[in-house]
């Protein structure tokens, strides 16, 4: 079954590579972390990550912790 889903225009998205940039990885990091289900994105033409799941990424992935 083929599932299509459209972009919420009013949120923002980051490409790949503009994610990769912001975080300081590379490419193919960013694409592994995609798959490996790591980050949410969604492909519509090509992969799109929501500027709120790449800041929770971040959260998930910090050796800092609250106290």
């Amino acid at each position: 079954m083929l599932v299509i889903r459209q972009l919420d225009m009013s949120e923002e998205y980051f490409t790949i590579e503009q994610a990769a940039k912001k975080l300081g990885l590379s490419y193919k990091t960013i694409f592994r972390y995609i798959h490996a289900k790591k980050i949410e994105a969604t492909k519509v033409g090509y992969w799109r990550i929501k500027k709120k799941e790449l800041e929770n990424f971040v959260k998930r992935s910090s050796n800092l912790r609250s106290k």
